[in-house]
């Protein structure tokens, strides 16, 4: 895929934009025909999901194109309601290709936790050394039964590590971590086994009750970094690293900043049947880890020498425990959908993907506050559900958006009460217009 594949893809409609897909191999006929038949998926899969089921909530499914990840040109597939979020990551992706960017990532580590808890421990000391001391038995005796087929296959259980919680009435809780390495898979449904498996186990060892096993959403063992380096205008660079620091330093705009990141990143997870409930937990518990709550990514700035610009080098690592078979993700013809089109074929890539656009996404947002502003952004963006919201029939869409358009250059803000004004308005001159035309046809007529 090049540039030009894609240029104008926004522009294009639907049936042209699954022709294009076509030509490109990245879809056939009969994903098209999913595609279009979409909101007729079959009752007795919604069943098989989730009780109590009644249908399907649809939600706009869409693409970001331009995105190049570790050498990789990728389409990827998002399921999302917010108008902005597409259209600013396919703009900023291209925009990072064009000023000499590039997106790497890599896994930093790939095993889920399992946690065993024992309220009340007598001897904080003694349960640590215990555990140490069995742990690599304890590996054994998971990986010749209840991990078996994660072992044969190259992942299964590594350690057991032990940990002391101090307890809010002064005494001590002990914790085992279980560390497991799933695959390809999500794995929350082997770690809970091998943890109620290991239970008495446990118990008998270390002479303490054990309370509740459950898995841990902050799966910080399971890391994905990215890295985005790309070459900027120095006043635009500098202003970027500032809006880096505010989001670093404050808790108030970190929480938005990275609202921002993980609009993008649980699009695409929901398209993929992920658990994006789970990567959003652990993603705002990992920015905490230290005691106060941080930005997910950063961004700094070196200049160039013997260049006008300046380097601009943003980072972010970001627990991702996602799969790609399993649950969801391998029953959803969407689920399926998604993965072909965004050409991952294992866990390793769509975490790649995933916390690529992640990142990407923050760029955007970063750029846009510190030059145009959210609102001429956003809001601009957010003209055609306005057009939508206040009754434009098709033939008049046009106008009005362009009508809302001129309203937010002179003010700097667009309302739907504004926008049903503009309508009345533009009716009132088209009707008075056919009116004017009408009269004017019939004294031709009778002349």
């Amino acid at each position: 895929m090049s540039e030009q594949d894609f240029k104008g893809f926004s522009k294009l409609k639907r049936n042209e934009r699954f022709q294009k897909l076509q030509d490109l191999g990245l879809l056939d006929k009969e994903d098209v025909n999913l595609l279009k038949k979409s909101q007729f998926l079959k009752q007795d899969l919604a069943e098989d999901f989730i009780e109590n089921s009644l249908g399907y909530f649809p939600m706009p499914y869409g693409v970001v194109t331009h995105l190049n990840v570790n050498g990789v040109d990728r389409l990827v597939p998002m399921a999302v309601e917010e108008t902005s979020i597409i259209a600013a990551a396919s703009k900023t992706a291209k925009w990072i290709k064009s000023n000499n960017g590039k997106i790497t990532t890599k896994r930093v580590s790939s095993e889920n936790i399992g946690q065993i808890q024992f309220s009340h421990i007598k001897s904080p000391e003694a349960f640590v050394d215990l555990v140490k001391k069995q742990s690599s038995d304890w590996v054994n005796i998971c990986n010749s039964s209840v991990s078996k087929s994660h072992f044969d296959r190259g992942g299964g259980v590594k350690r057991f590590e032990p940990r002391v919680v101090s307890r809010p009435d002064e005494g001590f809780m002990g914790v085992v971590h279980v560390y497991i390495d799933t695959g390809e898979a999500m794995g929350a449904n082997v770690i809970n086994q091998v943890c109620e498996f290991m239970k008495d186990q446990l118990e008998e060892v270390l002479k303490e009750k054990p309370t509740m096993c459950i898995l841990s959403n902050l799966a910080d063992t399971n890391l994905t970094k990215v890295t985005i380096t790309l070459e900027v205008e120095k006043n635009l660079a500098s202003k970027i690293l500032e809006a880096s620091y505010f989001a670093e330093s404050d808790p108030y705009r970190a929480s938005t900043n990275n609202k921002g990141i993980m609009n993008a990143i649980d699009s695409v997870l929901i398209a993929t049947g992920n658990d994006w409930r789970a990567v959003e937990a652990g993603a705002h518990a990992y920015t905490s880890r230290k005691g106060s709550y941080t930005a997910l990514a950063t961004w700094r700035v070196s200049d160039l020498e013997g260049s006008e610009k300046s380097l601009l080098t943003g980072e972010m690592s970001i627990p991702m425990s996602i799969g790609t078979v399993g649950g969801v993700t391998k029953l959803h013809p969407f689920a399926q959908l998604s993965m072909k089109l965004a050409k991952t074929t294992n866990v390793e890539e769509l975490a790649s993907v995933v916390s690529a656009v992640g990142l990407v996404q923050n760029l955007g947002a970063l750029r846009a506050l510190t030059t145009v502003g959210i609102i001429e952004g956003h809001m601009r963006l957010h003209i055609k559900n306005l057009a939508l919201g206040a009754g434009a029939k098709e033939s008049e869409s046009p106008l009005l958006q362009k009508k809302l358009e001129e309203i937010l250059r002179l003010t700097k803000r667009i309302t739907l009460s504004q926008a049903t004004e503009a309508l009345t308005e533009i009716r009132a001159r088209l009707g008075g217009g056919r009116i004017k035309e009408r009269v004017s046809s019939k004294n031709d007529a009778s002349s």
